[in-house]
C-alpha cells in the first residue's frame, strides 16, 4: 500500500507527556469547584465585577446597559404611549417585555427567530418589574420594554431585571421601588452566587434560583427556580439571593444618582 506523502509520521517508538493538558480542562469543566475556588478563580459567594451605564441609545425614551462579566445586556424603554384602539379602555397602563438573544451571543449561533427560552423570559421579566411600576398612572397606555443579549457568559435573567429597572428610571416612569434581582445555582455541594455558562449546564448543578427583590419594600417579585431542591435548600438559597441583591442594589443607586446629577447639570449649563 502507498505511503501518505502529506502527512508527517513520529517515530514508531514515540511516547505521550505524562500531563494531557486536554484531560486537565475536562476536570476543570466537569466540577465547577475546585479546592475552593470556581472556574473563573472566585469563590462560591463572590460575584463578578459589573458594569452599568443609563442613557445607551439615544433614539429611546429611556436605556440602560450592563456588564456583568462577560454577560453584555442592553435595554431601551419606549413610551408610555397610547394603546391600540382596538384594545378595551384600561384603568392602569399595561406593561410588555421582549428579550432577545442576539444571533452571536452564545457559542453556538442563535437563530434570529424567537424561540420558547426567549417567550419565557420575557413573562418572567414582566412580572418581576410589574409590582414595581405605578402603572394607575398611565391610563389607556402601554410602556414596551425591549432587551438585546449581546453576549452570554451565565446570569442573563437576573442581569436583564437590573438592566431594565435602570432604564424605567432613566425613562422617567414613577415607580414604587426598585427591583434588584440576583441569581445562583445549587450543585451537591456548594451554592454559587452569579453563575457562567457553564455553571448553569454543568451536570453537578441541581437547580438554578433568581430572585426579583425590592429593597426598600422588602418584598420579592418574583422568584423562578429550575430543577429540584429541598425545602431547606430552597429557602437558604432564597436568603442567598436577597444577600446577592442587597450587595448589587448600592451599585445600581449610584449609578441611577450620578445619572440624575448629570442630566440636571446638562440643561444649566446650556442655558
Amino acid at each position: 500500500m502507498p505511503s501518505d506523502t502529506k502527512r508527517i509520521c513520529g517515530p514508531a517508538d514515540e511516547t505521550r507527556a505524562p500531563l494531557d493538558e486536554n484531560k486537565i480542562k475536562q476536570d476543570r469543566e466537569k466540577h465547577v469547584v475546585i479546592d475552593g475556588k470556581r472556574q473563573d478563580g472566585r469563590t462560591c459567594d463572590e460575584i463578578r465585577k459589573f458594569f452599568v451605564r443609563a442613557n445607551a441609545v439615544t433614539q429611546a425614551k429611556g436605556s440602560a446597559y450592563i456588564e456583568t462579566g462577560k454577560t453584555k445586556i442592553i435595554c431601551s424603554i419606549y413610551g408610555p404611549r397610547e394603546s391600540l384602539r382596538k384594545q378595551e379602555f384600561r384603568m392602569k397602563g399595561k406593561l410588555t417585555c421582549e428579550i432577545n438573544y442576539a444571533p452571536f451571543s452564545c457559542k453556538k449561533r442563535r437563530s434570529p427567530v424567537r424561540d420558547s427560552e426567549e417567550k419565557d423570559l420575557s413573562n418572567i421579566i414582566k412580572q418581576a418589574l410589574e409590582p414595581a411600576i405605578i402603572l394607575e398612572k398611565f391610563p389607556k397606555a402601554q410602556i414596551d420594554i425591549y432587551i438585546m443579549v449581546l453576549e452570554n457568559d451565565g446570569n442573563v435573567l437576573s442581569g436583564a431585571i437590573n438592566c431594565a429597572t435602570v432604564a424605567l428610571v432613566d425613562a422617567g416612569i414613577e415607580m414604587y421601588d426598585l427591583v434588584i434581582a440576583s441569581s445562583l445555582v445549587q450543585s451537591i455541594d456548594n451554592t454559587l452566587l452569579d453563575p457562567l455558562c457553564t455553571e448553569e449546564s454543568n451536570e453537578e448543578v441541581c437547580g438554578l434560583v433568581t430572585v426579583a427583590f425590592l429593597p426598600v419594600l422588602n418584598q420579592i417579585s418574583v422568584l423562578n427556580m429550575d430543577g429540584e431542591l429541598s425545602l431547606n435548600r430552597t429557602n437558604q438559597a432564597i436568603q442567598r439571593c436577597i444577600e446577592g441583591c442587597a450587595r448589587i442594589y448600592p451599585v445600581i443607586r449610584h449609578c441611577i444618582t450620578e445619572h440624575t446629577k448629570r442630566t440636571i447639570k446638562e440643561p444649566e449649563l446650556s442655558a
